[in-house]
């Protein structure tokens, strides 16, 4: 009899049934490659889960895991849900403050930690938590019980009929609470039901090409995004290999010769910048043949006729078969999401024969609501809503969302869940959005948008966006509210404006000193007053700040998923932000 998914956990009898192979889900650690085969994989998988079941883990049990991306993630994972307990993600970088609250809140009962570092972590922590909470480590640390001990309990316990745990569990029971930092306020822990993201995955794996065969991740298994993404590999018989770090992506990307990958906007736009840095190195005929191919990029649809195809011909050969070859060679399709793709950026590198699809979600709704593929895109939209998705448009603009994929509410809040669900089930996103021809376009988030001491909303981010399009940008946050006219605050892609300096001859001190020269300052004015025309006189950027630190997720400025935390950011640069208004009215009474 052939298994039919309805449960996630489902996922491991599907493919030991249908398609058992050597490398199943892989990952690099400490410079070397794990490879697990299916069948190992599920063996290890039951092991767990009857190490676990020792432990008094069963059906709505909450069992936690802190680590970066590696297969012993998923193995829990599944071992944990096929027991019908409910797995909580903890993000690595989480403060101590908020890792507290949730083990309170989700009463967490055992945590699966990767390292040293993160058992300290969770080890303080947990000192201050009343109830008792157990640890496993996935690397042998000294003090902590390795999880290969659990392993060896449930090798001891093969009596334990795991059926009956599997037989328990519903496609509508809790699957997972997934706690939202969000950009302000306590933690809200989603929870989503093994329908949700079954018919999630199911319903986004019809629009992926089928010679997809070897998927590289790099993003957190914590956030829903990647999680739900790897389910959807496995479901297609993808293989699954784990970068060891950020920083390994170019060689791990090399020996995997990867067929797709999942990323988020700022990651292609910073291998876009760096091809960009090299073409303005060549010289002559060469140089002429590279920005002629990316000025035809830029122009890219999807029915431009043969003469355009024509030529696009000849630039894929002489140019762009080198940024394929850069990502391995292999690439059928690049996932993004999580933020706002720049359309210029999209139909580059679709242009290049590197299909990027972006699509729109949030972790309420498991995620994807909509995205953009081969048979149906429009650049600077984020697709077409995914069968058995509704998506309508409130009177203020607020991108309504109802269907198999909105959540079963936050857990212990019931008043949250009826703010953000209403009665007839719609889902209210904060995202402010318009749909044309079935295509939905988000234009900013609600509570984002701000209003000036004139009366004028102003949306940062579709301005921010535009900003960020010159390479000499790396991060900025437009602000303004009951202010006279808006701001800004912009961090520079050092790099690049290390390079911009040595070719004006300008000395480079350090960032500190650098964003206080008066011809560095100048420039930036040229480039926000460039990316000003696009917008009406009360949305510009007046005045400006340059700033000498990137803003990060440790230094608390951005969440987990890399959105600005608009607060902290304010609340950081106080001063610096008064003095901006302050030398604006006595300079420039035209601001006033």
């Amino acid at each position: 009899m052939s298994v039919s998914v309805t449960r996630v956990f489902d996922l491991l009898k599907y493919n030991l049934e249908k398609f058992s192979k050597e490398e199943f889900v892989s990952g690099k650690i400490n410079g070397e490659w794990r490879k697990y085969s299916t069948q190992k994989f599920c063996e290890l998988t039951d092991h767990v889960s009857r190490g676990l079941t020792t432990l008094g883990i069963g059906k709505g049990s909450r069992v936690a895991i802190m680590s970066a991306n590696r297969p012993e993630w998923n193995i829990c994972d599944y071992a944990i849900l096929q027991l019908g307990a409910y797995q909580i993600p903890l993000y690595p970088t989480l403060a101590e403050h908020d890792m507290k609250f949730i083990i309170e809140d989700a009463e967490i009962n055992v945590i699966f930690v990767a390292d040293d570092q993160l058992y300290t972590k969770v080890k303080n922590v947990i000192a201050e938590v009343k109830h008792d909470v157990k640890i496993y480590s996935f690397d042998k640390v000294e003090g902590a019980t390795c999880w290969e001990e659990l392993i060896e309990i449930g090798k001891q316990n093969q009596g334990v009929d795991l059926e009956q745990y599997r037989a328990a569990v519903s496609p509508e029971d809790i699957l997972t609470i997934i706690y939202t930092s969000g950009t302000t306020g306590t933690p809200k822990g989603v929870m989503l039901t093994h329908d949700n993201l079954v018919q999630n995955f199911k319903m986004s794996a019809v629009l992926l090409p089928p010679n997809v065969t070897h998927a590289l991740s790099f993003l957190p298994l914590s956030h829903i995004f990647e999680r739900m993404i790897h389910y959807l590999y496995v479901y297609l018989n993808i293989a699954v290999y784990y970068a060891e770090s950020m920083d390994t992506i170019v060689a791990d990307i090399q020996f995997v010769k990867p067929s797709g990958f999942s990323t988020v906007p700022r990651l292609l736009e910073k291998v876009y910048d760096k091809i960009v840095e090299k073409g303005k190195t060549l010289t002559g005929i060469k140089k002429m043949i590279f920005f002629w191919s990316l000025s035809l990029a830029e122009q890219y649809d999807t029915d431009k006729g043969w003469w355009y195809t024509f030529k696009l011909g000849i630039a894929r050969k002489l140019v762009f078969k080198k940024w394929q070859e850069a990502l391995g060679g292999n690439i059928q399709v690049i996932i993004s999401g999580g933020a706002a793709l720049n359309p210029r950026l999209a139909k580059v590198f679709w242009a290049a024969g590197l299909p990027v699809f972006e699509g729109y979600g949030l972790t309420e709704t498991s995620p994807v609501i909509s995205v953009n593929h081969f048979d149906a895109i429009k650049f600077g939209s984020v697709g077409k809503p995914i069968e058995g998705v509704q998506v309508k448009i409130a009177e203020d603009g607020e991108i309504l969302v109802k269907g198999h994929n909105v959540m079963k509410g936050y857990y212990n809040r019931p008043d949250l869940t009826s703010e953000n669900v209403d009665t007839d089930g719609w889902f209210h996103t904060g995202d402010i959005g318009e749909l044309t021809d079935g295509y939905l376009k988000i234009t900013d988030r609600k509570k984002e948008m701000f209003k000036t001491a004139g009366g004028k909303y102003v949306a940062p981010q579709i301005v921010e966006n535009k900003i960020k399009e010159a390479p000499l940008i790396e991060q900025i946050m437009v602000l303004g509210e009951n202010r006279k006219f808006p701001a800004a605050l912009v961090v520079p892609n050092f790099e690049t404006l290390k390079g911009w300096c040595r070719v004006k001859g300008i000395e480079y001190g350090s960032n500190e000193t650098i964003v206080e020269n008066k011809e560095v300052h100048e420039k930036f004015r040229k480039l926000i007053d460039e990316a000003n025309k696009e917008f009406g006189k009360w949305e510009q950027v007046k005045q400006f700040a340059l700033l000498p630190k990137e803003w990060s997720i440790d230094g608390g400025e951005l969440t987990p998923k890399l959105s600005l935390k608009r607060k902290v950011i304010l609340e950081k640069n106080k001063e610096i932000i008064e003095k901006i208004y302050k030398d604006a009215e006595n300079y420039h009474p035209e601001t006033k």
